[in-house]
């Protein structure tokens, strides 16, 4: 079975999913193709997995290539963990839309920095698409890790019309925190039920040890706990006011709304700072490229640790092994995924890509149907998918007006931002990010007159909570920081 990579210089990610991977028998003989544009991430990756597959004397082979042609010939199952642009645009992502007051703590699912990442993702998610089309196996599955996860899965199965799901780690990670708030570190403790949009999805049923968890009974465990409390006050909030917890993290979900980031001194509120997901100024950012500057000096370290026996490693939750050992030995498993609506949740629009409850097994993936979510719950997912909707076809098309209204009707940017402001930000953000984004080739020029002569006054603004990004001699200096840095390696990576 040959299992593809594209973007596999997402090294801690890759390394983990194969590790998963390589923990089913029936998976040891797998041959690994990782493909990435950076060479040098190609040689580290391989590096590091290969000394795995030594260690464990497993006949599971490696191969890289460059040329994604190569890599995804014959493949049955491609995992796209890329970001387009890199650390390099991601910066565009976040700073650009600080001088218009955009304060955001991730930039990569809508808000500014998210839609004009889909800008550059879509392009090159459709050529990847038109490639698994030529070159891999027939049943081929496209298994999207990549962000904006909605609108790369929707350009995949909409436009391309390639077998896609997309992938995200947001409900075991907000399944595991409700645990912590209950008081169990046993995730088999929590029964629960997701339905919503990725970054979006709503703990809809609930039970601990067997016993349904009412609202008020969550409201209370996690303004208990001493920790929680402090560090989780939007989706706090959004429990009490909506009536149900929301996966995605405070840091996240507050730049998916309008309410938490708008006025800059109500920021510092809403957040904690004892690390960047929950609230930080461009943390993740931050994080990413403390992690990239340390891992390329350090690299030794990293494969010196690698090697590692498989029969001690603990299986991430991750659902990408896990959807392939079913399909290929039909063994079933219950997860979460992003597909298109299709009837799964009865009041969001048919055609946009939903991540709810579904099965897997040899047959493939089924969704649990007919699930409705509470009036409000819904209202603030379809407002997030008109956008999703707006960009995807604005990044298909080259539509520059219609990016514009996208990024105008965006929650928080609208709750910050008039119109004006919104057309010179995202004319800044295309010139600046121009040799990303083929579709807007002939924007660019229009686009730096009207920068010139535009009469937009911009903020000299840094942020509400920016803090400073650490040479990697500071964070040896700083062993927490370290320890920190290198637990999240894998958990942010995609």
């Amino acid at each position: 079975m040959k299992v593809s990579f594209i973007g596999a210089g997402s090294i801690g990610f890759t390394q983990t999913l194969v590790r998963d991977l390589l923990k089913v028998p029936e998976f040891h003989d797998t041959n690994f193709f990782f493909h990435d544009i950076s060479e040098k991430n190609l040689n580290f990756v391989s590096k590091l997995i290969q000394k795995d597959i030594d260690a464990n004397n497993l006949p599971a082979t490696i191969e890289q290539s460059t040329d994604r042609k190569k890599a995804l010939e014959g493949a049955k199952y491609i995992i796209n963990c890329t970001r387009i642009g890199g650390l390099e645009a991601f910066e565009h992502d976040i700073n650009i839309p600080l001088q218009y007051g955009v304060d955001q703590c991730v930039g990569d699912t809508i808000c500014a920095g998210g839609i004009l990442y889909g800008q550059r993702n879509i392009p090159q998610t459709l050529n990847f698409c038109k490639d698994i089309k030529s070159y891999s196996d027939s049943n081929a599955l496209f298994l999207n890790y990549s962000n904006p996860m909605a609108m790369n899965t929707w350009a995949a199965i909409s436009e391309a019309k390639v077998n896609t799901v997309g992938l995200c780690h947001g409900v075991q990670g907000g399944a595991k925190l409700i645990s912590k708030a209950l008081g169990s570190e046993n995730s088999k403790d929590l029964e629960y039920m997701c339905s919503g949009i990725n970054h979006m999805t709503w703990y809809i049923d609930l039970k601990f040890k067997g016993k349904k968890v009412s609202k008020e009974e969550l409201v209370d465990a996690l303004e208990r706990h001493p920790e929680i409390s402090k560090q989780e006050k939007v989706r706090i909030d959004i429990l009490k006011r909506f009536g149900l917890f929301s996966t995605e993290s405070n840091g996240h979900l507050s730049e998916y709304l309008p309410w938490y980031r708008k006025k800059v001194e109500d920021i510092p509120k809403w957040i904690d700072l004892s690390n960047w997901i929950h609230g930080e100024t461009g943390g993740y950012l931050r994080v990413t490229s403390e992690k990239r500057n340390w891992f390329e000096e350090d690299f030794e370290k990293f494969l010196s640790e690698s090697g590692i026996d498989l029969n001690n490693h603990k299986r991430s939750s991750e659902h990408g092994s896990y959807i392939i050992e079913s399909i290929e030995t039909d063994r079933p498993y219950r997860g979460h995924f992003n597909v298109v609506n299709n009837g799964t949740i009865t009041n969001l629009p048919d055609d946009c890509v939903i991540e709810s409850t579904g099965t897997v097994d040899k047959d493939g993936i089924k969704m649990i149907k007919g699930v409705e979510l509470p009036m409000a719950c819904a209202s603030l997912c379809r407002t997030s998918i008109d956008v999703q909707r707006m960009a995807v076809k604005a990044a298909i098309d080259g539509d520059l007006n219609l990016l514009k209204l996208a990024v105008l009707q965006d929650p928080l940017v609208s709750a910050v931002c008039a119109p004006d402001e919104v057309w010179s930000m995202v004319d800044e953000m295309i010139v600046a990010q121009s040799k990303w984004l083929p579709q807007y080739q002939n924007e660019i020029e229009p686009a730096l007159e009207r920068i010139k002569n535009s009469n937009v006054k911009k903020k000299n603004f840094k942020g509400a909570a920016r803090m400073k990004t650490r040479s990697p001699e500071e964070l040896k200096n700083d062993q927490a920081s370290s320890l920190l840095v290198e637990a999240q390696a894998f958990e942010f990576d995609a």
